[in-house]
């Protein structure tokens, strides 16, 4: 009798606890019942996890993800994409110049004529008297030190109140009986048991005829403390910059700091960045986050070291790359960092200390989520708060009034690259021949639902530097295979082609977590054996996929993508300088006329010149196909709509406003004034 009993309720029982847990467990409409802790921690997703939580050393997107929010620059951009203060609140450009006077001029007599030519611009002039110096110079690579004596000629210097890059054009026909002459230099120079004509290479550092040195002056704000209490000043500028150039450190941001002649810590406030030549770019270089100069300088990591029980060689070689610093940051930004899982989540607090006031959410996580449908799961399950819509979901997004998306034509583009280093990609036929054969539009089409546009080289498409005059590569796999035919790459009899007994096999690789990229290897191993390249295509979890591959320069072909910004200077990504293990330029690009225009650009301050020579090298570039350029994607990130804008009345209310996107269409500017409401608010306008 009671089993007859217990059979019959038992289902009744189980039914009336399902159901009353569909009342009590949140849904994403009602994900804040029972749990008002999640209405102040801001919960974010990427598919890889961060590598190294050190802006002078990570060269990730998830990592400068979580730096960014850890630590401040000087400088970066407001919603109009120019530059405004941070830890700097004003700075002055301005220059330093120079050149030597030939014997017998009179100096006084030139430096007024020169006042006069350049007028208001000129600050200063000084004449510096002739003298005798020893200077040491290396005259072979990975030679000794010489004492090489210098006979100094007479210097004018002048203080001039902003860069004039055509500054030696503008003096020619006044220097031209007043300067010393090159041949005059070479007397002047002399070295023990050196043949004159050793020196003679060196005779522009030595001697040099013209001096330019663009000097940047911040004044830095006061009050500004790290994460662990301890003040920010202008040690802390001069450490980073130090920190970069350091070469133990293998910084993928030296190159923007190379041309740093000097810093000078004019006072714990003010410092001046002297600079060893024209460097246009030289300002945006400091939206770089600052490191704490007392957490990382040489004695703190000799105390980690010895904490951590090394000695002997592990001791004298522990340097920034080793320090817990890198897994537990401080810095001076929004948020404090608490604690990383590795491949689940990283933590950070909101600092209440922020020069700025404290931003509204209390916690910001970020978590690792490689698979997409699972980041979609989670977000509609009201797990995570933002979602980066796959193209074939945009329009039922943009349909449902749960949320609120945004869309925008990407800063970055995807992209096939070549490792230039294997002897089949050296030859240009073949990386042509190679993207003929991919169908880009398709892709857009119907991988991208069209949400994303052609590119063809190397900058944003949104920018002014990218030249659109310039014609995609066509789809034409029968003028692909004439290519490699012209190439010496023949089909062999099980289709494959052959040049000298090797076959034209090779290994595509890309990132676990990117459902797009994992079909554009499908897509492009297919299309690719249709004209005799055997491709096979591997894919790896991100961390294992930079750090063996990627980063060391050891694979065959890779898919990837850039995000971009609006700068000019390709110098990290495309300058042969940069090719070496840990750099930007993984693909071992090198080009003279590519470096000659990069280095230019990087002297060049006025924006239409710089237009015209970006697009040189757009068009230099595009032709050498170290890339075979995909599409830009027109992104689009969904948010919950209870997210908000807040903003405080000076009685103390708070008012509600819509996100909206800045002028580059990036929805993150104002950040920490977002705060996520227990209910969607209603707004008239």
């Amino acid at each position: 009798m009671w089993t007859r009993r217990l059979m019959l309720f038992l289902p009744l029982v189980v039914v009336a606890v399902l159901f009353q847990s569909y009342l009590w467990v949140p849904t994403y409409a009602r994900q804040t019942v029972g749990n008002p802790e999640r209405l102040v921690r801001y919960i974010d997703a990427g598919i890889g996890d961060a590598a190294i939580l050190n802006q002078v050393l990570n060269a990730d997107s998830a990592s400068a993800n979580i730096v960014s929010r850890c630590f401040d620059g000087l400088l970066d951009y407001d919603e109009e994409l120019h530059l405004r203060g941070r830890l700097a609140t004003d700075w002055s450009i301005t220059e330093r110049a120079a050149f030597p006077l030939a014997d017998g001029v009179d100096g006084e007599a030139v430096a007024r004529r020169v006042q006069r030519v350049l007028g208001d611009t000129v600050a200063g002039v000084e004449v510096e008297a002739a003298r005798a110096a020893e200077v040491p110079i290396t005259l072979e690579a990975d030679g000794p030190e010489v004492a090489i004596s210098v006979r100094r000629p007479r210097y004018l210097h002048l203080r001039l109140k902003r860069v004039v890059p055509d500054l030696f054009d503008r003096l020619a026909p006044l220097l031209a009986a007043a300067r010393l002459g090159a041949s005059a230099r070479v007397g002047r120079v002399a070295a023990p048991g050196v043949d004159g004509r050793a020196l003679t290479p060196h005779l522009d550092e030595l001697l040099p005829l013209a001096v330019e040195r663009p000097v940047i002056d911040f004044r830095l704000r006061e009050g500004v403390r790290f994460h662990d209490g301890h003040p920010f000043t202008a040690e802390d500028v001069l450490f980073t910059w130090r920190a970069i150039m350091d070469p133990r450190n293998v910084s993928p941001r030296a190159s923007d700091f190379e041309p740093i002649e000097t810093i000078e810590v004019v006072n714990p406030y003010e410092v001046r960045v002297v600079y060893k030549r024209l460097f246009s770019p030289a300002i945006t270089a400091w939206t770089i986050g600052i490191l704490p100069e007392h957490l990382l300088n040489r004695q703190a990591l000799e105390r980690e070291a010895v904490a951590k029980g090394l000695t002997g060689e592990p001791l004298a070689h522990f340097g920034m790359r080793d320090s817990s610093f890198n897994r537990h940051p401080i810095g001076t930004g929004p948020f404090r960092f608490v604690s990383w899982s590795s491949d689940e989540e990283i933590v950070l607090a909101r600092f209440d200390g922020y020069w700025e006031g404290p931003p509204e959410y209390r916690d910001y996580v970020y978590r690792v989520l490689p698979d997409l449908f699972i980041q979609e799961l989670e977000f509609r399950a009201g797990t995570i708060d933002t979602y980066g819509a796959e193209p074939h979901q945009v329009a039922r997004y943009k349909r449902d009034p749960k949320y609120q998306p945004f869309s925008r034509l990407g800063s970055g583009y995807s992209y096939i690259g070549y490792n230039l280093r294997q002897p089949m990609f050296q030859d240009v036929r073949v990386r042509r021949a190679l993207g003929m054969a991919v169908d880009v539009e398709q892709i857009i089409r119907y991988l991208l639902y069209g949400e994303g546009e052609r590119v063809t080289g190397p900058y944003p498409r949104t920018t002014p530097w990218y030249d659109p005059t310039v014609k995609p590569l066509p789809f034409d796999p029968a003028a692909a295979g004439r290519l490699l035919d012209e190439a010496g790459w023949h089909l062999g009899p099980d289709g494959i082609r052959v040049k000298d007994g090797q076959r034209l096999a090779f290994t595509l690789i890309t990132n676990h977590g990117n459902a797009q990229r994992k079909a554009i290897g499908t897509i492009v191993q297919d299309q690719w054996r249709k004209i005799g390249v055997d491709c096979s295509f591997q894919l790896f979890e991100w961390a294992v996929f930079l750090k063996d591959f990627i980063n060391p320069g050891r694979f065959d072909a890779c898919i990837l993508g850039w995000s971009m910004g609006p700068d000019f200077d390709l110098f990290q990504l495309w300058h042969s300088s940069q090719t070496h293990p840990q750099q930007l330029n993984f693909v071992g690009y090198a080009n003279r006329s590519a470096d000659r225009l990069i280095e230019r650009l990087r002297r060049t301050y006025d924006e239409p010149t710089r237009i015209r020579l970006a697009r040189r090298l757009h068009r230099t570039i595009a032709a050498d196909a170290p890339y075979t350029f995909l599409y830009a994607p027109r992104g689009t990130t969904v948010l919950d709509k209870r997210i908000v804008v807040v903003k405080h009345n000076p009685d103390g209310s708070e008012r509600y406003e819509r996100i909206r996107p800045t002028k580059s269409g990036e929805i993150g500017f104002y950040f920490n004034r977002w705060r996520k409401l227990a209910e969607a608010p209603v707004f008239t306008e």
